[in-house]
């Protein structure tokens, strides 16, 4: 079923999740395990990241084939990368074959050089991957990604909104990047609604678990943090180290969730990095949906 369809239809709070395949395929049994261990939460959907291109886009396809027959209605990320229409025609009907129903359209990261070059010129942007999905199988659910700070690249405010607002218009929905201020998705929200757009956009949720992670996710994420909340993290790692800075991750993250469900969010998004425990234990804190 199109997740879009499934968030339509749901009558309470959802969390969702998303997960990264395993480089080596030794690691798969531990990493099947975090994912049954995950399923208590009961998962609206879970996604499954993308790796371009051979052996990496098999592990992919084979992830989220076993997440099918777990139960768990799940997404692939698809990305305009490396992508020309022949492949992903053919890795689309693979995604169907093993029941995959629902995927996220991402024009994907650009090379360490910082150079993007599409392999087809016709898959510039993820709207274009979008409408290609469309195209080829007007079945299959497609989500975007959604900057509640404007995207790296953007030239300005207001071209973000812009063009999210137009992703949207050839997708069920969007989940968002990882975000610290719930100000910022809130205003996401209500900015593309005045841009005549009401599809549903999911807020990304990462706990913080090390301070030098987070040093590491806002250098590759281009995400903005409140000065505040930095300043905490680096005490916190200053006075009690890793340990310290996880509490307060997992503190900061669940008083994140409950505000954003207060205001009318719909679900939450969880960036799992693979990490069942941090997960079962954030969920926890933050209690009833």
């Amino acid at each position: 079923m199109r997740i879009g369809t499934l968030i339509a239809e749901r009558s309470k709070p959802f969390v969702s999740l998303e997960f990264f395949p395993p480089a080596e395929k030794e690691a798969l049994p531990d990493f099947y395990n975090v994912v049954a261990r995950l399923q208590s939460l009961n998962p609206l959907f879970a996604s499954v990241t993308y790796g371009a291109g051979g052996s990496k886009q098999d592990r992919t396809l084979g992830v989220t084939a076993e997440l099918v027959r777990m139960g768990i209605t799940t997404m692939a990320h698809l990305t305009c990368v490396g992508a020309s229409c022949e492949r992903l025609s053919l890795f689309l009907k693979s995604l169907k074959d093993v029941g995959v129903e629902n995927v996220l359209a991402l024009r994907g990261d650009p090379p360490k050089d910082g150079n993007f070059s599409p392999s087809d010129s016709s898959l510039l942007h993820a709207s274009d991957l979008a409408r290609f999905i469309t195209d080829e199988d007007p079945a299959m659910g497609i989500a975007v990604a959604c900057y509640p700070t404007p995207h790296p690249e953007s030239p300005s405010f207001a071209s973000d909104r812009k063009y999210t607002a137009y992703k949207l218009k050839v997708a069920d929905f969007g989940v968002t990047q990882l975000f610290f201020d719930v100000r910022e998705y809130f205003a996401l929200v209500s900015d593309l609604q005045a841009l005549g757009v009401e599809k549903p956009v999911i807020p990304g949720i990462l706990t913080v678990q090390s301070f030098a992670s987070l040093r590491r996710i806002l250098s590759l994420s281009g995400a903005s943090i409140p000065g505040k909340l930095y300043l905490s993290m680096e005490e916190a790692d200053r006075k009690g180290g890793a340990q310290a800075v996880r509490e307060a991750g997992i503190a900061f993250a669940a008083r994140q969730i409950r505000e954003l469900l207060d205001g009318g969010a719909l679900g939450v998004h969880l960036y799992t990095l693979n990490r069942a425990d941090i997960c079962l234990e954030l969920m926890d804190r933050v209690g009833s949906l």
